[in-house]
């Protein structure tokens, strides 16, 4: 069986299973305050060219995106999110159980639009009882999103000007920044991020990290006393230095672009074989995430050999699937899916 379900579904990247091992006997503080989570903060310092920026690293991404919210909201303040956000599916409700309210939003495949978070904060605070509603304090992005697409520098923009004027904390989950990073449709850098938002995430667990997340953080807000939420929501791992290890290797010579753009070559020749076969799409994802629409018929067939992942039925005969490559997928494997899927389509 061949696996295309997600992009985590592989270890780690030899070389980082490599450098653990060099340095397993090495005794280092704990709780991050180590050599190599040091060094690794500075790396990512300096490709955010961000000197001021507060770096953490964390286990995984709902760890993750909920610490930061935590700290970000106040106790009747919610965050702001498309209805298709991480946060709002497939967190199993962690952010609401540290309190705070996910106000969804109706996205267009997988993204909302300044405008849209604008009207919601300009209905809120115009109502005459907005003291007995949940404040918006804080907005939630993806990119990529969990439908595959991206943000444009312009429409990052655009959020920041409408957080500036309702004072949200604009919050930017980069679980798979790196594969949206490589997609030729791609505009952001990680310097405009470490300019744009509060704060962002730099994720590894999904891009040849055995497990780890990478948040920078720039708000001074946010800054203040976080180490105490990591350490409250049990984020701060006692062996931090394996966090810092890995995220040092990956980082110090261009390794984490390298694999990212292995991922999107992998699934943008899938897309181009699909769209060649005249199959349509749920959406027009640029990054490593595909989603076909493809007959129950062929879907039978492919299940027996390959994983994929259902994500919506679109009509009586027809489903909506997700391809997920990664920085570990085997052009062999995307060869064969291909000679699979035009046969059953023949």
């Amino acid at each position: 069986m061949i696996y295309f379900n997600s992009d985590y579904l592989e270890g780690a990247h030899p070389r980082i299973l490599a450098r653990l091992a060099e340095t397993n006997l090495i005794q280092t503080p704990g709780y991050g305050e180590d050599e190599y989570c040091e060094r690794a903060r500075g790396i990512i310092r300096e490709l955010c060219e961000a000197p001021e920026a507060d770096v953490h690293f964390l286990v995984g991404g709902t760890q993750v995106n909920a610490t930061v919210l935590t700290a970000a909201l106040r106790p009747y303040q919610g965050v702001v999110s498309a209805d298709t956000g991480h946060i709002a599916v497939h967190e199993t409700g962690a952010v609401e159980a540290r309190g705070h309210k996910v106000l969804a939003l109706s996205g267009h495949d997988g993204k909302i639009d300044a405008g849209q978070v604008s009207e919601l904060c300009r209905l809120h605070h115009g109502d005459e009882s907005h003291e007995h509603m949940v404040m918006p304090g804080a907005l939630y992005l993806s990119s990529p999103t969990e439908l595959g697409t991206l943000y444009s520098r312009e429409e990052l923009e655009a959020f920041r000007a409408v957080c500036d004027r309702w004072n949200l904390i604009l919050y930017l989950d980069g679980a798979r920044l790196g594969y949206g990073l490589a997609s030729p449709q791609n505009t952001l850098d990680l310097p405009f991020l470490a300019r744009v938002c509060d704060a962002f995430t730099i994720g590894g667990t999904k891009q040849g990290l055995l497990f780890g997340e990478a948040l920078v953080v720039n708000s001074a807000a946010l800054k203040r006393d976080f180490r105490y939420f990591i350490k409250q929501g049990g984020g701060m791992l006692a062996k931090g230095r394996l966090l810092g290890v890995q995220f040092e290797e990956m980082l110090k010579d261009g390794l984490y672009t390298q694999l990212s753009e292995h991922a999107i070559r992998e699934a943008l020749r899938l897309k181009d074989a699909l769209a060649g076969l005249g199959v349509p799409f749920l959406v027009d994802s640029p990054t490593n995430q595909q989603f076909p629409i493809l007959p129950d018929a062929v879907l039978n067939m492919l299940r027996k050999h390959y994983g994929y992942a259902t994500i919506q039925r679109v009509d009586a005969g027809h489903v909506a699937v997700r391809f997920c490559t990664s920085w570990a997928t085997v052009p062999a494997h995307v060869d064969g899916l291909i000679a699979d899927l035009r046969q059953l389509l023949g």
